[in-house]
């Protein structure tokens, strides 16, 4: 059976476009989700709407999960300090 690869090697500019492609992916699928509520409220569209809600989620979990993994710049020297924004 084969396994999964753990190890990717992809570079900050693969993973912005990346995320670029999910934003823009989760756009469209965010209109086609309002083009359905506006265009009917019959509950025979509930299944289509379900699975674009569960898409749509699956999407924003996918970019919560990219951004969290991003270690954002510190200056070296405040290492020890505490953390003030602004």
């Amino acid at each position: 059976m084969a396994g999964y690869n753990k190890n990717f090697e992809l570079t900050v500019d693969d993973i912005e476009r990346i995320e670029a492609a999910l934003r823009l992916h989760k756009q469209a699928v965010s209109i086609e989700r309002l083009a359905l509520l506006e265009e009917t409220d019959a509950p025979s569209d509930t299944t289509r709407s379900d699975l674009i809600d569960k898409e749509l989620s699956a999407i924003h979990d996918l970019l919560g999960r990219l951004h969290n993994q991003k270690i954002f710049y510190r200056p070296a020297k405040a290492k020890n300090a505490p953390y003030v924004s602004g």
